[in-house]
C-alpha cells in the first residue's frame, strides 16, 4: 500500500487529488500513524492552496518509492505493471528496436499517448520508434522510462484523466509523473539478486542514495543504480529446423531461434535532484540524468534451404549462388552464365547433383553460396547501446503582491546505436562481415517554460486562482549512417557491364542487400529533422460554494509543421456529505506526430502472407512524404484528436476508502502503420535512387498513416481496508482493479484488416485487478499480492493465420522482510509464486515461441529474490 505525502510538481500543474493505489506496503508503514496517513493531503502542483483528496476533481494514484524498492525486478515498466492495473507493458521479443525501449500501454492507448513528467516537467522522449506494434503500439515514440532507478524515487504519481489543456500534447491516456526524491540528509545502499524458477533471467543490482544539506536552506539528493540480466528461453524447436536435423544437417542449434528477454549488460543509472532557497520567497532548483545500458536480444532463424536472398530466390526450390568475379569468363555451378543472363544448371535443392555440384562452388574462390559460411543456418542477434541524458534548471518563488512564477529550461536527449551481429550483407558475399554497426537514432529537446498564478476575491467561496503561462519547445530527431558494409551493395548484387562498353546489364544475381535483419542507415535516408511550437495557457479554479469546486482550462498550441491546435478542460467536484464526493471532468485533447514519426526509414523482417505462403520477407517503412508513399494514398501526418470524459465518486465507509471512476475516450485520426503495399518494378527502382537501398529485396513496404478511430471506455476502481487483526504492528488490505474496452469505430478497410481491428480490441486485456495483504512491524514486515490477468487476443507473428485466443490468468507474489540490524532489512520474495504460465502456443512449431509473446503477465514463469538493504 503506497504512504501518501504531501507532493508539488512544479507551477505547471494542476490541482488534482490522489488516491491510493495498490502495492507494496512501504518500510515505513509500520509507524503507528500509517491509518491516519491514508486521508492526508496529496496536491501535486497546485496554484491553489493545499486541500484534501477528497475535495479535488480528478484521480491520481500515488505509489511510494518503497513500493518500487521492495519488489523483485528491477526494470521500471514491470514495476509500474504491477501496482497500477491499467499499466500494460510485454516483453517484445524479437521485435527490432523495440526489445530495447518497450512501449507500455496506459488505459490500453498507444505508448505516447501518456505524458511522462519528471519533477513536473515534461520528460523527453526516446529516440527508439516502434516499428512492430501490433496495431496499438505502430508508430509511437515515448520516453524511455527504464532509464529510472527506483532508489531514487519518493513517488510515482499516475493521473488518470485526459489533460492536455494544462500539458499539451500526448497527456490523453493521462499523465505519469515521476517525483525525485529531496533529502537532505541520510541514505541507503542496496544490493539483489533473482533469478527465474526455470532458467535464466538472472538479475544482479546494486543501487545507492544519499542526500546532501547545501547550506541550512537547500538539498542535493544523488541516486545511482547498476543493473545486469541475463537472457531467458521459453522456445521450442521450430518444425523447420527439426526437419533438417531430421534430415541429417548436424549444424542446427536446438532451439535454432530463442524467445526470451534479452540480455542486459552494464546498465547505469544516476540522478541528481537540487534546490536552495536564494531568498526568503524564491527557489533555485535543477534535477537531471545520465544513463547508459547494452540490450541484446535474437532475431529470427535464417533457413539455410529458404532464407529469399540468401540462400535461395524461388522459395527453396533452388540454392543460390553467387560469382564473386563476373568479368573472369566463367561460370559458377548453378550460377548466372553472364553471357545470356540465364542459369544453364540450376543447383537443385536436396538433387542428387546437389552434393557434386556444392564441391564444385567449394573449389572456386569466385564461387559462393552462404551454405558454406552457415550450413545450418544463422540466427542474428540485434541489439543497440542506449543513452541518455537531461537536465532542468528553475526558479520558482512569489512576489510581495503574492503573485507565484515558476521559471524553467530543460534539455533532454536519447541516443541509441544499434548493431546486428551473426548475420550477413548476401551482396557481399564471402566478403561480408559477420557483425554490422547499423547507425544511430538521435532524439534531442529543448524546453522553456514560464507560467505565474494568482487568487482573487470575487465573492465566492475561495479567491478564484488565474493562472496561465508559455512554454516555447523543440524537438529534433536524427539518423545517422551505419558502416558501409551495412547498407552498401555488393558485387553481388551490382550491375554488370559484360562487354565492357556501358550501359549496365539489368543482370542481377538475386541476392539482397544490406545486413539480413536489419539494414544500415545510407547516407541518403539518414539526416536531421526538427520542429518547433510555441503554447500559450491560461487555467481557473475556485470553490464556488462549500459543497462545489470548479475549474477551467484552456490551451493554444502552434506546431511549425503542421499548424496549430487548441484543446480546453472543465471539471467540478460536490461534496454530498463529509464522506461522499461525486467528481467529473469534460476536455478536448491532441497527440502531435513526431519528426521521427513523419521522416524515419526502417526495412524489418516479418512473417507476411507471400503469394498464400506464410514465410519471412523483408518489409520496409518509408517516410509518407516519399512520392512513392504519396502515389499510394499517403500524406503528411496531422496530430491526433481526443474526447475525455470522466465521473466518479470517493466514499469513505468508516476507516475504508473508495474511488471508483467511469471515463470515455474518443480519439480520431490515430496514426498507424499502412496496410503492405506490394511495389512496381518502377517504384522499386524510384526508391533505389532515392537512396533506399533496401528496395532492391523488398516484398512490401507501409507507411505512417491518420487512418482510424477509437472509442476506449472503462472502469477504476481502488480501494484501501485498514485492520486490526494483530496486537503488534499495522495491517491493511488494498484492491485496485481496472476494466478497459476499445471500439474502433471508424476505419480504411484498405489500411486496416479485420485482424489488425481485432488487434486494436482485443490484444490487451479487458480486466486487470490486484489485492495486496500487508503487515508490518517494528521488526519485520510481510505482503502477499494476487494478480488477475484477463483473457486476450493474439495473432501470433503479426499473422492473422495464426490466432491465439489466451485465457485469464492469476499469479500470486509474496516477500518477507526482516530487521536483522537497527538499519539494516534482508527480504525475500517472489513474483509469480506458483511459477504460473500463459497458455500454450498452438503454433509454436512456426517459429519456436512455447507462449504467446504479447502475453500481458510476461511468460518468463516465476522469479525467486533475495534483497539486503541498509538505510542511514
Amino acid at each position: 500500500m503506497a504512504n501518501i505525502k504531501h507532493s508539488l510538481w512544479g507551477a505547471s500543474c494542476i490541482a488534482i487529488a490522489a488516491t491510493t493505489t495498490t502495492g507494496v506496503a512501504a518500510q515505513e508503514s509500520q509507524d503507528t500513524s500509517a491509518a491516519a496517513s491514508i486521508e492526508e493531503v496529496v496536491v501535486t502542483g497546485s496554484r491553489r492552496a493545499a486541500r484534501s483528496a477528497a475535495d479535488t476533481p480528478a484521480p491520481v494514484d500515488v505509489i511510494s518509492g518503497d513500493d518500487f524498492a521492495n519488489q523483485g525486478t528491477g526494470d521500471m515498466s514491470d514495476m509500474l505493471r504491477t501496482v497500477v492495473p491499467s499499466y500494460n507493458v510485454n516483453a517484445m521479443p524479437i521485435n527490432d528496436a523495440s526489445t530495447l525501449i518497450r512501449p507500455a500501454n496506459l488505459r490500453g492507448l498507444a505508448p505516447d499517448q501518456t505524458l511522462v513528467l519528471l519533477n513536473g516537467k515534461r520528460r523527453h522522449r526516446a529516440a527508439v520508434i516502434t516499428f512492430l506494434g501490433g496495431g496499438l503500439s505502430d508508430g509511437a515514440q515515448g520516453p524511455d522510462i527504464g532509464v529510472i532507478p527506483s532508489i531514487a524515487l519518493k513517488r510515482v504519481e499516475v493521473l488518470r484523466d485526459g489533460a492536455s489543456a494544462q500539458y499539451g500534447s500526448d497527456a490523453i491516456a493521462g499523465v505519469m509523473n515521476f517525483v525525485l526524491r529531496d533529502d537532505s540528509e541520510g541514505g541507503s545502499f542496496q544490493a539483489k539478486w533473482g533469478k527465474t524458477y526455470d532458467g535464466g533471467g538472472t538479475q544482479k543490482q546494486l543501487a545507492a542514495n544519499v542526500g546532501l544539506p547545501v547550506t541550512d536552506d537547500g538539498f542535493m539528493n544523488i541516486s545511482a543504480e547498476w543493473r545486469e540480466a541475463s537472457p531467458t528461453s521459453r522456445s521450442v524447436q521450430r518444425d523447420d529446423a527439426a526437419g533438417l536435423i531430421a534430415g541429417g544437417n548436424t549444424d542446427v542449434k536446438d532451439p535454432a531461434q530463442v524467445w526470451g528477454t534479452p540480455e542486459v549488460r552494464n546498465d547505469w543509472k544516476a540522478f541528481f535532484n537540487f534546490g536552495i532557497q536564494a531568498t526568503e520567497k524564491a527557489e533555485l532548483y535543477a534535477f537531471g540524468n545520465y544513463a547508459e545500458r547494452e540490450v541484446e536480444g535474437g532475431f529470427f532463424y535464417r533457413n539455410p534451404d529458404t532464407r529469399a536472398g540468401v540462400n535461395t530466390a524461388d522459395g527453396g526450390v533452388t540454392r543460390l549462388v553467387g560469382d564473386m568475379d563476373p568479368y573472369d569468363g566463367v561460370t559458377c555451378p548453378g550460377g548466372i552464365n553472364f553471357a545470356t543472363g540465364e542459369i544453364d544448371n540450376p543447383l537443385v535443392i536436396g538433387s542428387d547433383t546437389e552434393a557434386d555440384m556444392m564441391a564444385q562452388i567449394a573449389a572456386d574462390p569466385n564461387c559462393w553460396v552462404f551454405n558454406e559460411m552457415f550450413p545450418g543456418g544463422f540466427t542474428p542477434q540485434f541489439g543497440g547501446n542506449l543513452n541518455d541524458a537531461a537536465i532542468a534548471v528553475g526558479v520558482r518563488g512569489e512576489l510581495d503582491s503574492g503573485l507565484m512564477y515558476d521559471v524553467s529550461a530543460h534539455v533532454g536527449r536519447n541516443q541509441a546505436d544499434f548493431f546486428i551481429l551473426n548475420t550477413v550483407n548476401p551482396s557481399l558475399g564471402s566478403a561480408t562481415p559477420n557483425d554490422f554497426d547499423l547507425g544511430s537514432y538521435i532524439q534531442l529537446e529543448k524546453n522553456f517554460n514560464a507560467e505565474v498564478s494568482y487568487p482573487v476575491e470575487i465573492g465566492l467561496y475561495s479567491p478564484l486562482n488565474i493562472a496561465g503561462g508559455f512554454e516555447w519547445r523543440e524537438e529534433q530527431f536524427e539518423a545517422r549512417t551505419g558502416q558501409p558494409e551495412s547498407f552498401e551493395a555488393g558485387v553481388l548484387a551490382a550491375p554488370i557491364d559484360i562487354d565492357g562498353l556501358g550501359p549496365m546489364d539489368p543482370i542481377s544475381q538475386g541476392f539482397g542487400i544490406g545486413a539480413n535483419g536489419f539494414n544500415g542507415f545510407s547516407p541518403q535516408v539518414a539526416g536531421s529533422w526538427d520542429r518547433t511550437n510555441i503554447a500559450f495557457y491560461v487555467d481557473m479554479e475556485a470553490d464556488v460554494t462549500e459543497k462545489l469546486v470548479l475549474g477551467a482550462a484552456l490551451r493554444w498550441e502552434d506546431f511549425s509543421d503542421f499548424g496549430s491546435t487548441t484543446n480546453f478542460k472543465v471539471s467540478g467536484l460536490y461534496k454530498f456529505s463529509d464522506a461522499f464526493r461525486l467528481r467529473s471532468s469534460y476536455s478536448t485533447g491532441f497527440r502531435a506526430p513526431t519528426p521521427g514519426q513523419q521522416q524515419v526509414v526502417n526495412i524489418s523482417t516479418v512473417f507476411e502472407n507471400v503469394d498464400g505462403v506464410l514465410q519471412l520477407a523483408q518489409r520496409g517503412t518509408i517516410p509518407p512524404t516519399n512520392p512513392i508513399a504519396q502515389a499510394k494514398g499517403a500524406e503528411a501526418l496531422g496530430p491526433e484528436k481526443s474526447d475525455n470524459f470522466s465521473v466518479g465518486f470517493v466514499a469513505d465507509v468508516g476507516a475504508v476508502n473508495v474511488t471508483v471512476d467511469y471515463f470515455n475516450i474518443k480519439l480520431k485520426d490515430r496514426i498507424t502503420q499502412s496496410a503492405s503495399q506490394t511495389l512496381t518494378a518502377q517504384e522499386r527502382s524510384d526508391l533505389l535512387a532515392s537512396g533506399i537501398t533496401f528496395a532492391a529485396d523488398l516484398q512490401a513496404f507501409r507507411f505512417y498513416v491518420n487512418d482510424f478511430d477509437t472509442k476506449t471506455e472503462g472502469i477504476d476502481v481502488v480501494a484501501t481496508i485498514p485492520l486490526d487483526l494483530f496486537e503488534d504492528g499495522t495491517t491493511q488490505v488494498a484492491f485496485a482493479g481496472n476494466y478497459t474496452k476499445t471500439k474502433v469505430t471508424d476505419f480504411d478497410p484498405n489500411t486496416l484488416d479485420s485482424c489488425r481491428v481485432q488487434l486494436l480490441e482485443e490484444n490487451l486485456p479487458n480486466y486487470r485487478f490486484n489485492t495486496t495483504f500487508s503487515h508490518a512491524t517494528d521488526k519485520w514486515r510481510m505482503l502477499a499480492r494476487g494478480n488477475y490477468y484477463g483473457s486476450y487476443f493474439e495473432a501470433h507473428l503479426d499473422a492473422c493465420d495464426l490466432p491465439i485466443n489466451a485465457g485469464s490468468e492469476i499469479t500470486f507474489d509474496a516477500e518477507i522482510g526482516y530487521n536483522v540490524m537497527e538499519n539494516l532489512e534482508v527480504s525475500i520474495g517472489a513474483e509469480n509464486l506458483f511459477n504460473n504460465y500463459p497458455d500454450v502456443n498452438p503454433w509454436g512449431g512456426v517459429a519456436g515461441a512455447k507462449y504467446p509473446v504479447t502475453s500481458p503477465m510476461g511468460f518468463n514463469g516465476g522469479f525467486y529474490y533475495v534483497r539486503a538493504r541498509y538505510s542511514f
